[in-house]
């Protein structure tokens, strides 16, 4: 399920229904239940990704003791496992949330299964398409509180372009650290043909720098206050300041820096979102 990731995935859409206007009282058993919802479909795309890239997953360090491609499951165990997963999970969403819920995990699962996961070894497009599943879960969780049609996806639109945004820092730090690795495997991840370069860098820099203005955007929808907003300008800052550090220096040190902090930055990002969440009238 790579739990570690699937969690990450899976926080941002718990604490986007939180965030959401009509939820005033967190009742810890649905939160649970959204929790083992979201954790179910993603592990099941994760699954369909190893399950595809067993024999890449197999020739790669970071990769190499996944279950499948170190042939402790077979392929049938985890297919058998993903299709059950995506179903239980997704009608856990469905039934005890909303259907628009359940409908954009299955969306979100699909994209990433079969769309990202082929199209990694095609194109470096595809951290681009990977970065839309990736972000369906503050949807997914925004939709989670509302069982109608009357009501409003701007808070969780917001959301997601934060975590959208987020994600390109985030991820070519990643395979820059990484690139040696990914490149036996014949992934194509980076923006530059060429490698980590002085181009791979600009583009984390111009991804940080679009994250100030979108971070913003919950204060004046509303959604949080100023201190928040303060806290999100303050860390998407150094977010650019760390992508700067990386174009200057251009070593594995600095994109490791910038990997780091992009881990620290969602979880201070969401949680300051939440603490100062304006109460709707």
């Amino acid at each position: 399920m790579k739990f570690t990731l699937s969690f990450t995935v899976v926080f941002s859409s718990v604490i986007a229904y939180m965030l959401a206007p009509n939820v005033v009282e967190y009742d810890f058993g649905s939160i649970l239940l959204l929790l083992l919802g979201g954790m179910l479909v993603t592990g099941s795309a994760n699954a369909i990704n190893q399950i595809a890239e067993k024999d890449t997953d197999a020739v790669m360090k970071r990769t190499g003791t996944r279950p499948v491609a170190s042939g402790r499951m077979s392929v049938q165990e985890a297919t058998t496992f993903a299709f059950i997963a995506a179903i239980i999970g997704s009608l856990i969403l469905g039934l005890y949330f909303s259907w628009y819920a359940a409908g954009l995990s299955l969306f979100s699962l699909f994209i990433y299964g079969f769309v990202y996961t082929p199209l990694k070894k095609v194109n470096s497009i595809a951290v681009l398409v990977g970065a839309v599943p990736g972000a369906l879960p503050c949807l997914i969780g925004w939709a989670a509180a509302y069982d109608d049609v009357n009501f409003s996806w701007t808070g969780g639109w917001i959301l997601f372009a934060i975590q959208f945004l987020w994600q390109f820092p985030h991820f070519w730090a990643i395979a820059w650290v990484a690139h040696t690795d990914y490149s036996k495997a014949g992934f194509k991840l980076l923006p530059s043909d060429k490698g980590p370069t002085k181009f791979t860098a600009i583009q984390t820099i111009i991804y940080s720098l679009l994250m100030v203005p979108v971070g913003m955007l919950p204060y004046f929808f509303s959604m949080s206050g100023v201190v928040s907003m303060w806290i999100l300008i303050a860390a998407n800052l150094f977010m650019v300041v760390q992508c700067v550090r990386l174009y200057f220096n251009m070593d594995v040190k600095s994109a490791r820096r910038v990997m780091f902090s992009s881990y620290i930055y969602l979880p201070i990002v969401l949680l300051a979102l939440l603490a100062d969440k304006i109460a709707q009238q």
